[in-house]
């Protein structure tokens, strides 16, 4: 491993240890890949200028990651209050239903439940198409919709 002094790694070695683990991090934070490869890239433009007195630099990064993410949280939500107060309607569309956040809580779960969810909710698809396309029963798909909104609805 190279390092620049007796005990201090080079930030190339640490970029080429972490880089990838910041980003699912920020990822998992911010739910955009884009916003995660700027949240790292960030982290370790601010820590290059002062890199001879940060002591662990994989800690330094992770935390520099997670206040990035936050903040950029925080702007999303400036940014909506200040469209909602100009009186624009401030409704995010997303083309990609993973870059919804509640696409994160739909994923998590049962396989079932979870296409209950998506063909109704998604698709527009009334409960009898859907137990039709499922080979189940009305009833079962019916206990399967309230069971994942009764999921849905303790995650939220």
């Amino acid at each position: 491993m190279e390092t620049t002094g007796t005990d201090e790694v080079a930030p190339e070695q640490v970029y080429a240890d972490h880089a990838l683990a910041l980003t699912r991090l920020a990822f998992l934070l911010t739910g955009s890949r884009e916003q995660a490869e700027d949240a790292v890239q960030q982290a370790f433009a601010s820590a290059i200028e002062r890199w001879s007195t940060i002591e662990q630099p994989a800690a330094y990064l992770k935390r520099a990651v997670v206040n990035l993410a936050a903040d950029a949280h925080r702007r999303r939500r400036r940014d909506r209050v200040v469209t909602e107060r100009a009186g624009v309607l401030a409704q995010v569309v997303t083309i990609q239903p993973e870059l919804d956040e509640m696409w994160a809580h739909i994923r998590a779960l049962p396989e079932r439940q979870r296409a209950v969810v998506v063909l109704h909710y998604y698709e527009d698809l009334p409960l009898h198409r859907i137990a039709e396309l499922l080979s189940r029963p009305a009833a079962t798909v019916r206990s399967d919709l309230r069971r994942a909104l009764h999921r849905l609805k303790k995650a939220l």
